[in-house]
Order: structure tokens, then C-alpha cells, then sequence
């Protein structure tokens, strides 16, 4: 431990005392009663936390995370990291991106490829991609079915990263063909 995080420590155990001190000279008839309320205001806590660990995933079930327009127009709001995320329909399967106007190519992280199955282990990883992370090998993929809300293509070219990717990222090849418009935290697609 470092200095620092040993004065954290100190300082915590000293507000731990004092508060433990406290209980005991004012509950100190009443104990039971004591730790049935310390017992109740931990489970508060743990709560609280597991619901603020949990938010962006309740978030995504009760906010939708896109929606399709009138005029067939897709909107998309901005998630709280700034970013805006979609979710297409590949082959049948829900597979969630992260937009990524800075990328070439539609790239899949090899989890949501296993999903939609394929083999990385047949998969020849010949190509390579400068990602934020560094350059990783990818492979070529050709998707039978991509579907936005109303817009849906068919033989699709992507790419499977080797690398350590956590989100599969949506680039130009694909978000090319629609007129992007970013209007008050939301991205709209339109063809």
C-alpha cells in the first residue's frame, strides 16, 4: 500500500470508531435493535450499489436503444459515454456495435461472431486493421443478411478481428450508405 491509500485506510477506520462508539453509548440498553438497524441501512447500501452497477444494463431494457421513425428514418440516442450504439440484425441474430464513423470496415468481435457461427478456427486472419489498441490480423467474413430497422442488405463483407475487441464496431462501409444527421443527442439515419 502506498501512503496514500494508507491515509484513506486510517482516515476510515478512525470514522468507523467514532461512529461504532456512538452506537454503543446510545444503544447501548437497546443492542439488538442497534444491529437490526445497522443490518437494514447495510442492505440499503447494497442495493443502492447494485443498482448503480447494474443501471446501463437496465437501461438498455427499458430505454429503447434505437427506434425507427416516421419515414423509416432510424434514431439512435446517445448512450451516456458519449458514443451511439446500434443493433442489427445479422442472419437472424441480435448483435449490438458501437458506431465508429473513424472505421473502414464493419468489424466483429470474435464473441459476437461465435454467436452468429462462425469458425475463427477456419477463418485465415490475413488482413490487418490499426485499431486504438495497436494493429490486429483480421479475416474477411461475407454476412447472408444485414438488417437496420427497415433497411436490409444481403452479402455483406465484414471482418473478424483476432485482436481483444469488446464491441463490434460499425464502420463507414456500411453507415456510408446513409445521410447521417446528429440533431440534439441522437444520431439519425436515413437512406
Amino acid at each position: 500500500m502506498d501512503g496514500e491509500t494508507l491515509a484513506r485506510v486510517g482516515y476510515l477506520a478512525i470514522i468507523l470508531v467514532a461512529l461504532g462508539g456512538w452506537v454503543m453509548v446510545e444503544f447501548r440498553q437497546r443492542m439488538g435493535q442497534a444491529l437490526r438497524m445497522a443490518l437494514a441501512w447495510g442492505l440499503i447500501f447494497v442495493g443502492v450499489v447494485a443498482g448503480y452497477g447494474l443501471w446501463s444494463d437496465i437501461r438498455r431494457d427499458v430505454m429503447p436503444l434505437q427506434e425507427v421513425a416516421a419515414g423509416g428514418a432510424v434514431e439512435v440516442p446517445r448512450a451516456g459515454d458519449g458514443h451511439y450504439y446500434l443493433t442489427l440484425m445479422i442472419d437472424g441474430t441480435a448483435v449490438p456495435f458501437m458506431v465508429d464513423t473513424g472505421a473502414s470496415g464493419m468489424v466483429l468481435a470474435a464473441r459476437d461472431a461465435e454467436r452468429l457461427g462462425i469458425d475463427l478456427e477456419s477463418l485465415a486472419f490475413r488482413g490487418e486493421a490499426t485499431t486504438a489498441n495497436g494493429v490486429v490480423r483480421t479475416a474477411r467474413v461475407t454476412l447472408e443478411t444485414v438488417e437496420l430497422g427497415p433497411f436490409r442488405n444481403e452479402n455483406f463483407g465484414a471482418f473478424v478481428t483476432e485482436g481483444a475487441l469488446e464491441q463490434s464496431l460499425l464502420g463507414m462501409d456500411y453507415l456510408g450508405q446513409f445521410r447521417m444527421e446528429f440533431d440534439g443527442g441522437k444520431l439519425v439515419l436515413r437512406q
